[in-house]
């Protein structure tokens, strides 16, 4: 049975995520770095009739994910499609950014992505095939006053993205990034936008599964006419 590895499977985008590649069979590989907050997400993906297996790992140690990525594919399957979807979003000015939280955003961002995306290359390009998708963010391309630590994070994933897709597409590996920019329905926005959240239909607010859905489409796309990057964006954000 072949395997989708989701890197950062939260409560909201990560979760839809791997509730949607478990419907087309492949067994979701959820990780975070606490195990035991995956049990309700492994129960309903179970419930729904599919296959999912937490671990928990920390994404910024190189030997855990040299070690994960290896179980899998030992244990599970092939990895067929690999997700990383860390966000690590903090505000602080300039003057308040330490450098303890500068660099813990740029491990969590722009690291994790890196060994998530070196490990699912290092087994997938034997097999010329797989799909490698980093979730990016309105920071990867535009950084924001107070968001200096998270935008150099975010823009560094996107040129990791780029230098995958272009080393590796020629070997038969599809690599892509999504700029998410708005607000996505999380649990945070809820509680703490209570009267936007009341009319997050009007208000614009991202559905995961709908994001959930690009991912699957991006994953299917024929090699001919691939999508390297793909903005997803609420009807009326500004942009």
């Amino acid at each position: 049975m072949s395997a989708a590895l989701i890197i950062g499977a939260g409560d909201a985008l990560g979760g839809a995520i791997a509730r949607r590649f478990a419907r087309e069979g492949l067994t979701a590989c959820v990780v975070r770095r606490n195990g035991d907050q995956l049990v309700p997400l492994v129960e309903a993906i179970e419930a729904a009739g599919g296959r999912a297996v937490p671990f928990g790992a920390d994404a910024r140690v190189e030997e855990v994910m040299v070690d994960l990525v290896d179980r899998i594919e030992a244990d599970i399957g092939p990895i067929r499609v690999a997700v990383h979807n860390i966000g690590a979003n903090v505000r602080f000015g300039i003057r308040e950014t330490t450098a303890r939280v500068y660099r813990k955003v740029w491990e969590m961002c722009a690291f994790s992505a890196f060994l998530t995306g070196r490990e699912a290359a290092r087994v997938m390009a034997p097999r010329s095939e797989g799909t490698i998708l980093f979730t990016g963010a309105t920071a990867s391309v535009r950084g924001g006053a107070g968001f200096a630590a998270f935008a150099g994070g975010k823009h560094a994933v996107r040129a990791l993205a780029q230098s995958m897709a272009r080393e590796l597409g020629p070997e038969g590996l599809h690599v892509a990034h999504s700029i998410i920019d708005g607000p996505i329905d999380t649990a945070f926005i809820r509680d703490n936008f209570p009267e936007a959240y009341a009319l997050k239909d009007q208000q614009g607010i991202l559905d995961p599964d709908a994001i959930a859905e690009a991912y699957w489409q991006l994953h299917v796309q024929p090699r001919s006419a691939w999508t390297h990057e793909l903005d997803l964006r609420p009807w009326m954000e500004k942009f």
